[in-house]
């Protein structure tokens, strides 16, 4: 017989009588953090895979989803990413060593560089999103389509709230 307690039920029993707290709200903020480090390293396991650490990821990703082609400046690149432009520089070093983006002079202004994706980085990012993917549907899997949207809701109601303050 499978058990039905998880180790956010064991954590709070620990904690029961020791300190107050609502433990509605403990198990569900605690069962949240969990599956998030699960998630999170198996992603990072499926980036592996492939190569690619999640800093390569994201900026392959950015590029990869835009509507111009697989371009965008370095500074398009930083602000996206909420990074200096200095540290997008180092990024965008490794991943044009890796073979995975190349920098564009513009024929009209030679202040200009754009970044792309190279054939070999549309590839890669494709399969670890694909990777990804994967990972995500395993987790969301176990819940029926129902349930999914219920969860869904449920956390969006949540999201909002926080992103209202």
């Amino acid at each position: 017989m499978e058990s039905t307690e998880d180790s956010v039920d064991r954590h709070i029993a620990r904690w029961r009588g020791k300190a107050p707290f609502d433990e509605r709200v403990e198990a569900i903020v605690t069962r949240m953090q969990f599956l998030v480090k699960h998630v999170s390293q198996a992603k990072d396991d499926a980036l592996a895979a492939v190569g690619l650490q999640e800093f390569e990821y994201e900026v392959l990703h950015r590029l990869g989803s835009r509507g111009t082609a697989g371009r965008a400046t370095p500074s398009e690149l930083a602000a996206e990413l909420k990074m200096s432009p200095a540290g997008m520089t180092g990024r965008l070093d490794t991943l044009e060593k890796a073979g995975m983006v190349q920098r564009i002079r513009s024929d009209t202004d030679r202040r200009r560089v754009d970044v792309e994706l190279t054939e070999s980085g549309r590839i890669t990012w494709l399969r670890a999103m694909d990777l990804r993917g994967e990972v995500e549907d395993s987790m969301v899997g176990i819940l029926d389509q129902d349930a999914q949207d219920t969860l869904s809701a449920l956390l969006k109601r949540m999201l909002l709230h926080v992103e209202s303050r």
